[in-house]
């Protein structure tokens, strides 16, 4: 899905060096999660217990550095909106939401374009 990221999060256009960047997959990718046999994430991420996969980019990551990624989660793991949360890594999360990828994407960088915001 097409954004413009600095009128949409600008504390987060604020801190990335590419300003062309339009797309959301560039960062944070939502990726539904199904059952694959070959899939290694199955055994962490039960597709009826999480239905998607929440990464956030390293281009997100370096800028919020730990204790931002931390923030993030516990923010996550607050929202109504999800169902249920897990985060077996810093950057990789399971989701259960009502919600499609694309507002699943969005709320999360919303949140962590107002982690950066009071930073600065």
């Amino acid at each position: 899905m097409k954004i413009n990221i600095e009128k949409e999060y600008p504390n987060i256009a604020k801190v990335i060096e590419e300003k062309d960047l339009d797309e959301l997959r560039y960062f944070v990718v939502v990726d539904e999660n199904y059952a694959d046999i070959d899939d290694e994430e199955l055994d962490v991420y039960d597709p009826e217990d999480y239905n998607y996969l929440v990464y956030v980019t390293e281009r997100l990551s370096s800028v919020l550095k730990e204790e931002g990624l931390k923030e993030l989660i516990g923010r996550l793991y607050e929202l109504k909106e999800f169902e249920s949360f897990l985060d077996s890594e810093i950057d990789l999360y399971g989701v259960k939401s009502q919600l499609d990828g694309d507002k699943i994407a969005k709320t999360v960088l919303a949140i962590i374009d107002e982690i950066l915001g009071k930073r600065q």
